[in-house]
């Protein structure tokens, strides 16, 4: 019989099952008709896509368990991606149910016909380290994630009175990011802000717009690198994740999510920035003029 006891031990069946239930809630999780999905773009086909990515992983892993390890390791980072690309990963629910089959998958060993069980519930000899990895995968993720929190400062770090405007094509971190939110003190007291620490970061077409009863001024940079501890602290923002997902995040609101994957990036960024400090600040192009003032930055500057 096609589903009998001995026919599912020969293959990760259980795995395959979650894998094509995760699939199946990554796409119907949007709920949209056809048209509202293509109407959307990318962004909103991306739940079908993975969706149907993860379950035809499941049907794979039936017809050949020995792909195992290759299957297994692209449906965990499928459902990584979700996260940035699909409604947070179906809401977690699909992110979390494609992360278990894979790892299940990878960890997975075929039962030779007629071996006998295990003496005992330790390993057997000779066992292969997979289940013990597949277990540890979520730790060591959690694990080279720590790296990227900044230390501690020894006191507090003051900030302006009102926060500049920030806009940037492009923001990309470096590694993991850590999310949290704080009250950081300002020249007009405590201020609500969400704090992001990261290794290191990349913002494309920088422009710092001031905002503090002054003239405004504007400070254009082509490209602003920030390296070693890095902590941006910023009271609100908006971008497309991946370039796909538009989603805006607020220190009130809806706050940035605590671990941020480390090939996340985000286009079309603005923000309203209170702080920033990094160990290394490099810039490429930087201009500083009265807001009203229009022009190219010159080569080279």
């Amino acid at each position: 019989m096609l589903l009998s006891r001995r026919w599912r031990r020969t293959r990760p069946f259980w795995a395959a099952v979650l894998l094509v239930l995760a699939g199946a809630e990554l796409a119907l999780a949007p709920l949209a008709p056809w048209s509202v999905l293509i109407g959307l773009g990318l962004g909103g086909i991306a739940a079908l896509g993975i969706g149907a990515a993860l379950v035809v992983a499941g049907v794979f892993l039936l017809l050949r368990p020995q792909m195992r390890h290759y299957v297994g390791l692209h449906a965990v980072i499928l459902s990584v991606v979700s996260f940035a690309a699909s409604n947070l990963g179906g809401f977690g629910a699909g992110m979390l149910l494609g992360i278990a089959g894979g790892a299940m998958a990878f960890a997975w060993r075929p039962v030779r016909a007629g071996a006998p069980p295990a003496p005992g519930p330790g390993p057997a000899a000779g066992e292969s380290p997979s289940r013990a990895l597949a277990v540890a995968l979520p730790l060591v993720l959690l694990a080279t994630a720590l790296p990227a929190r900044a230390p501690q400062r020894t006191g507090p770090v003051p900030a302006g009175a009102v926060p500049p405007t920030v806009t940037t094509t492009r923001f990309a971190p470096s590694g993991f990011t850590l999310a949290s939110v704080e009250r950081l003190p300002t020249a007009a007291g405590p201020r609500k802000v969400m704090v992001l620490r990261m290794r290191a970061a990349s913002l494309r077409d920088y422009r710092l717009l001031t905002h503090d009863g002054g003239p405004e001024l504007a400070l254009d940079v082509r490209e602003l690198r920030l390296r070693g501890d890095v902590t941006l602290y910023v009271t609100d923002f908006s971008g497309c994740v991946q370039g796909l997902l538009c989603l805006s995040f607020s220190a009130d609101a809806l706050p940035v999510p605590p671990v941020v994957p480390p090939f996340v990036f985000m286009t079309d960024v603005r923000a309203r920035q209170a702080l920033i400090t990094s160990d290394v600040i490099d810039a490429d192009g930087l201009r500083i003029a009265p807001e009203h003032a229009t022009g190219a930055l010159p080569p080279g500057s």
